[in-house]
């Protein structure tokens, strides 16, 4: 009898191990540290980061679908907050579609319009989604997981020049830390400084494309970057980037990655390093 229940626990338990659903890899979307993705539209800015669950975009090219197209590779279907620097249509063309083809939660933009069929676009698409735009406050921070966002431009209320409401930020994950100059010119980046606010930064997005008119000696010994990341199409007829911005960026011994020469670049971090991937 003793042996007959000995035989009859063993099978009940063969039995419940039967029962229990087999271990799976989990399946997220999340990414693990952070993961930035300087997206090669050609002539203009397009910049989409990753930390856990969050998306952010940073401008989205020209009307060519070149970002909308990226995002859907990605998988994306919400971003968390999308950053339009200043309504220039290499930075705003494609941003009317992604408004429409995703969920969007923050949208911020700079305190200017324009006149232009895409900047009227995408206000038409803001408010379709009943999206409003924020204007940030220079100084202030959006946590985003374990990474922060700080916004340092536009520092005035009118320019001469629309490059210069550019809205500037600064990443910070870690111990490493990446600067998004949008088009900001040397009028911008010395207001930046005048502020004090911390601008040193392990990677630079260099503004307007390489162009004289931006990444003055003062502001690059500031920030003093170990990369510079050059959004600029292939054969521009503004010859960017500048042979002048090139000889700064080489006389500091900064690493230089070019979306026309290397295509999309993406960079990951963990915190305490930074790695760079390109197709070509």
């Amino acid at each position: 009898m003793k042996k007959l229940n000995n035989f009859l626990n063993l099978l009940l338990v063969f039995v419940m191990l039967l029962s229990v659903p087999p271990v799976t890899a989990a399946t997220t979307s999340s990414v693990s540290g952070i993961k930035i993705h300087y997206i090669d539209v050609g002539q203009g800015d397009s910049i989409l980061i990753q930390t856990g669950s969050n998306n952010i975009l940073i401008d989205a090219g020209e009307n060519d679908n070149s970002t909308y197209n990226y995002l859907k590779t990605q998988g994306i279907t919400k971003l968390n907050y999308i950053i339009v620097t200043h309504p220039h249509a290499d930075h705003i063309g494609n941003i009317a579609k992604i408004i429409n083809s995703f969920s969007v939660g923050t949208f911020y933009a700079p305190k200017i319009t324009a006149s232009s069929a895409v900047y009227t676009n995408m206000v038409t698409a803001l408010s379709n989604k009943g999206l409003k735009i924020t204007v940030p406050s220079v100084g202030s921070k959006i946590t985003i997981g374990n990474a922060t966002l700080q916004f340092l431009a536009p520092n005035s209320s009118k320019y001469s020049d629309t490059n210069n409401y550019s809205i500037v930020t600064k990443l910070t994950y870690g111990n490493k830390s990446f600067i998004f100059m949008g088009d900001a010119e040397t009028l911008s980046e010395g207001e930046i400084l005048a502020k004090q606010l911390d601008v040193s930064a392990d990677v630079i997005k260099i503004g307007h494309h390489g162009s004289t008119s931006s990444t003055s000696k003062s502001f690059l010994k500031a920030v003093n970057p170990k990369y510079a990341i050059i959004s600029v199409g292939e054969g521009n007829s503004y010859n960017h980037p500048a042979d002048e911005t090139l000889a700064k960026l080489e006389n500091y011994g900064i690493t230089v990655y070019r979306t026309d020469l290397n295509g999309t670049i993406i960079a990951t971090c963990d915190g305490f390093n930074i790695n760079f991937t390109t197709p070509y």
